[in-house]
């Protein structure tokens, strides 16, 4: 086959270090769009950002050019950058060293979308601790809870 055609959505979530409330609402539309121009800059046509005051989700199609780790490494060091030219008050701002990703089948992303756009609304009743421990439930990953808050 002379071609390679990928499809491959991942939902990632990622959060400030110590779950600092840096992201608050003067600075979080700049930082989702910084962070979803990253994302098309590194060959994904497709993305959409959400998140509140302490983390961030994304919903993107991987593309076929970059492994994961080297994606999110490059998003998460570009991001933080940009947010420290933001302020003085942003000197500090750091992502937490880990990160989720989970993938997505075609047929859920409309759902993973509207669920993206609205975490605002959602948080306002679940904590991300549960919401995270939640997602490694759901795709059965084993975790110990002393190393998912590092």
């Amino acid at each position: 086959m002379p071609s390679s055609f990928t499809k491959l959505y991942a939902h990632l979530i990622f959060s400030t270090k110590n779950r600092a409330l840096f992201l608050d609402d003067s600075i979080r539309p700049r930082v989702h769009g910084y962070l979803a121009t990253i994302v098309r800059n590194l060959d994904s046509p497709y993305v959409v950002v959400g998140g509140v005051e302490d983390h961030v989700h994304l919903l993107f199609d991987m593309g076929k050019m970059h492994a994961p780790v080297e994606f999110v490494e490059q998003l998460k060091r570009e991001s933080s950058k940009f947010v420290k030219t933001l302020g003085q008050e942003y000197a500090d701002f750091y992502w937490q060293r880990g990160y989720g990703m989970f993938s997505v089948s075609p047929t859920q992303v409309d759902r993973v979308e509207q669920y993206v756009r609205q975490q605002q609304e959602h948080h306002r009743e679940q904590f991300f601790q549960d919401e995270f421990r939640g997602f490694l439930k759901r795709y059965d990953i084993e975790f110990d809870e002393r190393f998912i808050w590092d």
